[in-house]
């Protein structure tokens, strides 16, 4: 049994509060929960979407119940994901929702401020998370806790997550501060890295996609639960504090092309059809491989460029950091 520490016994006196704050339009907010799926509108969402609206979201119990026809629709409903902490401006409230423009996500073609859409009002903070020393989650997944070796208050952050530290410690955890939280929590120490100014090389940036392995494809995912091809890129470099566009065709505008046979493990691959836009995006892994979230085989997989993939491969691209 872990040691008791005198933070679970304050915490036993808490009782955490989320603040009722009313939002409007032209405020600025943060996602309040671990993971928040942003909707093309309200109208958008079904009954089999209800664990992906709870507060907390249910995101594991969501994707285990999609079937084959839910993946499919998808692609007019789902846009993106919300990790916590993230910033987003309101443009309107309707009832319990909010559409907004989610300032962390570059997506130039749809808005210039951030990737637009919709999400419940209950998902989103009106309290700005303050100044301090920021960590990002380095594991595809962790807890925090009201103690350190305490009860869980919010499960599942997910990797690339920032947080803001007290600068408080206790063997082996971190206190932080959590958006819609009066009270701080914990997270193991072992589980968040000190966001680092060192610029990563497209190698590491690799070796966190491949972390993620086996993943579940959602469209729109953003998370260890479930994934598309252009999050596990704007993921994967987010980890190491690089912004790069949310979707496939504004990835391919803000990166540099170069010549195949010169591209490097960690640089990108790009697809598109003949006469349409580019649809696809994956890793290069080296000799002629790639790691990607593949819609087709339902999972985040290496593989080698053959059949269609080697037929629509309209170039290599380097991001520029």
């Amino acid at each position: 049994m872990p040691p008791a520490s005198p933070f679970r016994i304050v915490s036993a006196l808490r009782r955490t509060r989320r603040k009722t704050v009313t939002l409007q339009a032209g405020d600025r907010a943060v996602v309040a929960v671990a993971t928040a799926t942003l909707w093309e509108s309200p109208q958008s969402v079904r009954p089999v979407d209800a664990p992906a609206l709870a507060v907390p979201p249910d995101l594991r119990t969501w994707v285990a119940n999609l079937t084959t026809s839910d993946h499919a629709a998808h692609r007019d409903r789902v846009l993106t994901q919300l990790l916590l902490g993230e910033q987003v401006v309101v443009d309107e409230i309707v009832g319990d929702w909010a559409r907004v423009a989610a300032l962390q996500q570059p997506a130039p073609s749809r808005d210039p401020r951030g990737y637009p859409g919709w999400l419940p009002v209950a998902h989103l903070s009106a309290q700005p998370l303050p100044n301090g020393r920021e960590l990002i989650v380095d594991a595809t997944a962790t807890s925090l806790r009201d103690a350190p070796y305490g009860d869980v208050v919010l499960a599942g952050v997910m990797l690339a997550t920032r947080l803001v530290s007290t600068g408080v410690s206790y063997g082996g955890w971190l206190e932080v501060i959590v958006p819609g939280r009066q009270e701080p929590a914990w997270v193991r120490s072992a589980d968040v890295v000190a966001l680092s100014n060192r610029q990563a090389t497209a190698e590491e940036i690799l070796t966190v996609a491949q972390r993620l392995l086996e993943t579940p494809y959602v469209w729109g995912g953003l998370s260890a639960y479930g994934i598309d091809c252009s999050g596990l890129v704007h993921l994967a470099h987010r980890r190491f504090g690089i912004v790069v566009p949310r979707d496939a065709k504004d990835q391919y505008e803000a990166t540099k092309q170069i010549a195949l046979g010169d591209e490097q493990p960690g640089d990108l691959y790009f697809f598109a059809r003949e006469g349409s836009p580019v649809h696809h995006v994956g890793f290069v892994a080296g000799d002629r491989h790639m790691v990607h979230a593949s819609e087709q085989d339902k999972q985040v997989l290496l593989e080698p460029l053959h059949g269609e993939r080697a037929a629509t491969l309209v170039g290599a691209h380097q991001v520029l950091v």
